[in-house]
């Protein structure tokens, strides 16, 4: 049975914004991913600090969840816990390949429910942009919201299994699609040139759907 019965619909949830900024004297990029939930800002903070709770929708993850603490999520990213500010922000490095960049995630109480803010900060590469554009690390994300949103609502666990078959689906496809078509909108609205991210976008949709050689 497939994790999503209305892909669009659910990618549809996250509202996404881009920005520039600087850090040590460097240009910056800046994805922000905004998405509600129905739920506390108790319950989703525990869904997303809990290490107990966290690979029920994202990834096993080790180490030290404090300040000045390390974590390494399992065949992904590590870093170090560089603010916690419960049940309201947290902020981390997020390194990847020896690159680093930083992640800061606040919660909102909403008259429904809470809303999620994260926001990425990276020096990217002119030539990984022209390439992948902000759907690179975006679509990413979305996966990782979505599996939250299924998770808080179900209460069910999303198994490692699930979300590595779900891009190859059907379902996936018109997800990742439909994302990769959001942060397209989002680059072209800040004025990025759009015959560029929407050739970027098609080749951030095809990094996350085009299935490995046998």
């Amino acid at each position: 049975m497939s994790l999503l019965e209305n892909p669009a619909g659910i990618a549809g949830l996250v509202t996404r914004e881009l920005r520039t900024g600087e850090r040590d004297g460097a240009p910056t990029r800046i994805a922000v991913a905004r998405r509600e939930y129905a739920t506390t800002p108790d319950d989703l903070w525990n869904a997303l600090t809990d290490p107990e709770r966290i690979p029920r929708w994202f990834l096993p993850i080790s180490g030290e969840l404090r300040v000045g603490g390390r974590y390494a999520l399992e065949g992904n990213a590590s870093g170090t816990v560089e603010a916690c500010d419960a049940p309201r922000r947290f902020a981390l490095t997020w390194e990847m390949m020896g690159a680093p960049s930083w992640v800061t995630v606040t919660l909102a109480p909403t008259a429904s429910g809470t809303e999620l803010e994260l926001v990425h900060e990276a020096h990217v590469p002119e030539e990984f942009w022209t390439v992948y554009g902000p759907g690179a690390v975006g679509i990413g994300w979305d996966g990782a919201l979505m599996g939250l949103g299924l998770h808080v609502e179900t209460g069910d666990t999303v198994t490692g299994e699930d979300a590595e078959r779900l891009p190859f689906t059907d379902e996936g496809r018109a997800f990742y699609r439909a994302a990769a078509d959001g942060w397209t909108d989002a680059a072209i609205a800040v004025g990025e040139d759009p015959d560029a991210m929407r050739a970027a976008g098609e080749g951030a949709y095809a990094f996350y759907t085009t299935a490995p050689a046998s």
